[in-house]
């Protein structure tokens, strides 16, 4: 087991940067270029986009048919009784 050895004024001495790599990594940048990416196809750039236009045709659908809903009504004429009341 290593153990950390005091210099001889007793006190032991900081680094500035805990990790030295993280301070010179733009040094060990490479010059190689990554390869270009590869262009969709035809049938991949449709089946991508009929899948965006399903996702947003349902939040539009469910925004349709959600909003009434929410909706609250302040006639006083409309007003919800049980069946169980009637006979009372």
């Amino acid at each position: 087991m290593f153990l950390p050895q005091l210099p001889l004024g007793g006190t032991p001495r900081r680094e500035t940067v805990p990790f030295a790599f993280v301070a010179e990594a733009d040094s060990f940048r490479s010059n190689v270029t990554p390869p270009p990416r590869e262009r969709l196809s035809t049938p991949e750039l449709v089946g991508r986009t009929l899948v965006g236009l399903t996702v947003v045709a349902g939040l539009v659908g469910s925004l349709l048919f959600g909003m009434p809903a929410l909706e609250t009504s302040h006639s006083p004429a409309h007003q919800e009784q049980s069946e169980a009341s009637d006979g009372r």
